[in-house]
């Protein structure tokens, strides 16, 4: 079964020119709506399937288009053109850090994502000491997360994920944040995902992990599909276009 489907997936911004400095210059360009946005194409015509328990790995260069990729997986953005079909309820690493609440602790936080994704407080509460350990906070349960740096929101925001244990699950360069024991730690996290079935698209630039976990992989470049295929494969091909 499909768990993920993309067809034809196009997404188009519209990037505002630099501030006009005239009278004439602005309503010119009220008038003339060509010169007062330009088109920039993140993702064009992407297409891939994920089956439940597939990993897929989203590589390519900075701009490349991965971070778009999963924002319109979770249905944080909207394709311009295209469909993108999910059959399960997705965790967005993405979006797990945004929702923090700043002034409330790294606990009440905790507690309030739980509740979002239909935990009962005792099913929180026997969570909670294992978040804050696995992300090596436990210090900090009961600081505000607004004095927290951008790697501990990170990590407690992943922490919290995994905890919870997603049917889909989207990770932006989780890794990048932690030391070795917390990428030790999430590796054994990855490998009990692989053997429980969970569902998986993750994007990152640490290709021996993209090759060591991902059954499949998608290349892209400049928002344009290379190819998809297996991991060696496709990473080969990132490689010969560095």
């Amino acid at each position: 079964m499909d768990i993920i489907e993309a067809k034809n997936l196009w997404k188009n911004y519209k990037i505002p020119h630099e501030k006009r400095n005239t009278l004439f210059e602005t309503l010119y360009g009220l008038l003339d709506s060509k010169m007062g946005y330009e088109s920039f194409t993140a993702l064009k015509d992407i297409n891939f399937t994920v089956k439940k328990g597939e990993w897929l790995g989203v590589i390519g260069h900075n701009g490349s288009g991965k971070s778009t990729l999963l924002k319109v997986i979770a249905n944080t953005i909207r394709p311009t053109k295209g469909k993108i079909t999910v059959n399960g309820r997705i965790t967005s690493f993405l979006e797990l850090g945004i929702g923090f609440q700043p002034d409330l602790t790294a606990k009440e936080n905790i507690k309030i994502y739980g509740a979002i994704m239909g935990l009962s407080d005792d099913e929180i509460e026997d969570r909670i000491d294992g978040i804050l350990e696995f992300g090596g906070l436990n210090r900090f349960k009961d600081s505000k997360i607004k004095n927290f740096s951008s790697g501990m929101i990170v990590r407690l925001a992943f922490s919290t994920a995994i905890q919870i244990e997603p049917e889909i699950l989207l990770l932006d360069e989780v890794l990048a944040v932690g030391d070795l024991d917390f990428q030790k730690k999430s590796f054994e996290v990855f490998d009990r995902y692989r053997e429980m079935d969970k569902t998986v698209v993750y994007v990152s630039h640490d290709l021996g992990t993209v090759q060591r976990f991902c059954d499949k992989v998608l290349l892209l470049n400049h928002g344009e599909q290379i190819g998809i295929g297996n991991p060696e494969e496709m990473i080969s091909l990132y490689q010969s276009i560095a």
